[in-house]
């Protein structure tokens, strides 16, 4: 469960509006549930997203492995094995 609004934005030192704005903003994005008078709860996150960013993240090493091994000679052939390998331990 998160701090109340006002509790929030007085701990912060901000605007009740911008605190408002902010929690409007997780709950669109999927990262908070507000339930009406109970308060508001962390969800599991917006799963797409999330999964999506990790995505780019491993995209990128995967590309600089890709680097790696054409610097080393490595063939498209052994880089397979070596994913095959290493997906199945």
């Amino acid at each position: 469960m998160l701090p109340g609004i006002r509790s929030l934005a007085n701990d912060l030192h901000v605007s009740v509006i911008t605190t408002k704005r902010a929690y409007a903003d997780l709950e669109e994005a999927g990262f908070v549930e507000s339930v009406q008078g109970k308060g508001t709860f962390v969800t599991g996150g917006n799963l797409e997203m999330l999964r999506e960013e990790r995505l780019r993240s491993l995209e990128g090493q995967v590309a600089a492995v890709i680097a790696e091994a054409k610097a080393a000679a490595v063939s498209k052939q052994e880089l397979h094995e070596m994913l095959d390998l290493l997906m199945d331990d």
